[in-house]
């Protein structure tokens, strides 16, 4: 019997391990000039893997949300590297990173950022036209019927409660169907009913869509819902394990 040689391809895809979603690799950020120059991010290195839900944690001030915008691309770092799912977007053009980002990145931020003057459809319709989007309308209906606004696609910003504007935000973000979602504080600006509503339509999301998140918050409730909790405090990561492990180590410590 003739021995079947195994296929090149095949083989190297066997080889070839999955690239991590986000990688950071010593970020150094700096922001401000002269004297009013702070250094922000200090020797920042963090892998996530594809589909995972990180919380970012740590009190105000300590480099979480720059950390977020950095991963995101919408701050470029002083020095270090950042590559999204194999591709180092440190190395791109403002152009090409602004492409890249529309197309693998949705971002989700405590303020609404909605354009009061379209409704929520064209909210969410009007970027996927821009971005080419041959259904723009279409995808973008069918977003918000899966936040659960179907019912109000004509209604404006002005006519939505806040916790309804965050849904169109969140279809908004996950409209162009990308890998990796970034939330920073996206329940900062809702009540707790609410925001535990929009916390529990994230994550049924990021799960039906095996989508990566990176959320920064000061819920550490929340936080423990990820699969890792990373905490930081002066532009330095000092923590970062499973938010199991975190959980049952702070419910020892207080026991």
């Amino acid at each position: 019997m003739l021995r079947q040689e195994p296929d090149d391809k095949m083989v190297a895809s066997a080889k070839t391990p999955t690239p991590p979603a986000i990688l950071m690799r010593d970020v150094e950020l700096t922001l401000g000039q002269g004297a009013s120059r702070v250094h922000i991010l200090k020797s920042v290195s963090l892998e996530i893997a594809q589909g995972e839900a990180i919380g970012l944690v740590g009190p105000s001030g300590s480099g979480k949300s720059t950390l977020l915008m950095t991963a995101a691309g919408l701050e470029k770092p002083d020095s270090g590297m950042i590559a999204i799912a194999g591709e180092e977007i440190t190395r791109l053009s403002e152009d090409a990173l602004a492409r890249f980002r529309g197309r693998r990145i949705g971002i989700v931020f405590q303020a609404f950022h909605l354009i009061p003057t379209m409704n929520a459809l064209e909210n969410v319709a009007i970027p996927l036209e821009l971005a080419g989007e041959a259904d723009a309308f279409g995808r973008a209906r069918t977003e918000l019927e899966a936040v659960g606004l179907g019912a109000r696609l004509g209604h404006y910003p002005g006519q939505l409660s806040g916790g309804e504007q965050q849904r169109v935000a969140l279809a908004r973000a996950l409209a162009p169907r990308p890998a990796i979602l970034v939330a920073d504080e996206p329940t900062g600006n809702l009540d707790e009913a609410t925001g535990r509503e929009i916390v529990d339509l994230l994550f049924a999301l990021k799960r039906d869509r095996g989508t990566t998140l990176l959320l920064v918050t000061h819920d550490l409730g929340l936080a423990r819902r990820c699969d890792r909790m990373v905490r930081l405090r002066s532009g330095h990561i000092v923590e970062d394990r499973a938010a199991r492990e975190a959980e049952a180590s702070e419910a020892g410590a207080t026991a």
